[in-house]
């Protein structure tokens, strides 16, 4: 049987698959809730249409589209069947009932029975992997994340794991919820002790933790990100040497560079030895967007001294920095030029100097002015060429770049 080809208008602008539950916005513009819902809560920028560019008022500027939902349901009614391709679609799932996660949540607050309060986190655990966009949304509105974040306090000050994995993951699944600045501190204390847990199931364990630190940190305020205390540091960094997943390693870094701009954390960082684990990991050639992560927080903590001691500590840390310029991407070129422009300035003790010439970071900014890359970037290869062209005069390139303006 010939494959049945779908309406085009019955596919969502964004899924690029067959509407479910229909919604309209303001623009005109129909998506199937769940993708427009999930572009609302991802989106950085003010709410707009996707598809047009015009702003939303909000988010909640959807109607629900009940028209075309008949058409479609009926057209898939008409073509299922045997080799047609087209199963029924799935009917939106029902709203939770509210007065159910509220009993949850106080079954989970006041019950003196440990089972009791595990039971209850089971179940909402359930409800919130089972659940869609605008549910979630409801679990959040009810107080839920606020329940899980106190369980999980509470779990740290008790010492126990019961019910910790679910409460993690279902703060993992839940995406806009707020922590009181109060408790803040308590739950980065209780993050810091589930990432040091030792136990037989600490990577799932982990790896849900890590993503809810990296929502912690995006709603915690700046005086409670220069708080961070030593031992989470520490914590996070061993997840570089762990490596639980590909996913847990993205966040951490992108954790790691979300707390880089104060200086008290950027020092934090090299004392607990970030430099060294970010040079192994790049040395294992990690994919183009692990290796873009890296370098920039290696350019963040190389503007301190003690991180560029670290670097040039290492034996392969000035070549792992010249060996990417112009292999990987403009963003880690960026980083690495910025990264030898540091040591340049800062740290060009004579064995530095000759260890650039060395493992051809001198050639690579050669390289650099025969490139294609930014004007900016020839420029800043140009000046540290010249800043040291007295001790890098017999690289049978210098020459050209250092007396000329123009490259040749």
């Amino acid at each position: 049987m010939e494959e049945v080809a779908v309406p085009p208008y019955f596919i969502c602008p964004i899924s690029l698959q067959i509407m479910k539950d229909p919604v309209t916005a303001t623009t005109g513009i129909t998506y199937d809730r769940e993708s427009i819902e999930n572009w609302f809560l991802t989106s950085k920028d003010a709410i707009f249409c996707p598809l047009t560019k015009q702003s939303l008022t909000k988010a909640s500027d959807l109607t629900p589209n009940h028209t075309l939902r008949r058409l479609i349901k009926s057209w898939l009614v008409e073509n299922a069947g045997p080799g047609g391709g087209v199963d029924q679609i799935l009917n939106p799932k029902p709203p939770l009932d509210k007065t159910r996660l509220r009993k949850l949540l106080q079954d989970l607050s006041v019950a003196s029975d440990n089972r009791l309060r595990i039971e209850a986190v089971k179940k909402l655990e359930a409800l919130a992997i089972e659940s869609d966009t605008a549910n979630r949304g409801s679990m959040e509105e009810v107080g839920v994340a606020k329940g899980m974040v106190l369980f999980v306090i509470r779990c740290f000050r008790e010492g126990r794991v019961g019910g910790l994995e679910e409460a993690l993951n279902i703060l993992s699944l839940l995406s806009n919820y707020s922590i009181s600045e109060t408790r803040v501190v308590d739950f980065f204390e209780s993050l810091t002790w589930v990432l040091g847990l030792k136990m037989e199931n600490h990577i799932i364990i982990k790896s849900y933790a890590v993503e809810v630190l990296k929502k912690a940190t995006d709603v915690a305020p700046s005086t409670i990100l220069t708080q961070i205390n030593l031992e989470l540091f520490k914590n996070i960094t061993n997840l570089l040497r762990e490596k639980i997943s590909n996913s847990s390693l993205k966040t951490t870094l992108t954790i790691l560079t979300n707390v880089c701009p104060w200086g008290q954390n950027r020092i934090k960082l090299v004392k607990v030895g970030t430099v060294f684990d970010l040079i192994a990991l790049e040395l294992e050639k990690p994919a183009k967007n692990i290796t873009e992560l890296i370098f920039n927080l290696l350019a963040h903590l190389c503007s301190t001294a003690d991180g560029r001691a670290e670097l040039l500590r290492h034996a392969g840390g000035i070549a792992v920095v010249s060996k990417r310029i112009l292999r990987v991407s403009p963003a880690t070129t960026d980083r690495a030029i910025q990264i030898l422009s540091l040591i340049s300035k800062h740290s060009a003790r004579k064995d530095v100097l000759l260890e650039m010439l060395r493992v051809g970071a001198v050639s690579k900014l050669c390289m650099m002015m025969q490139s294609n890359c930014e004007g900016y970037l020839k420029e800043k290869a140009r000046e540290i060429l010249r800043m040291h062209s007295n001790v890098w005069s017999n690289s049978p390139c210098i020459g050209v770049y250092v007396m000329t303006r123009d490259p040749r």
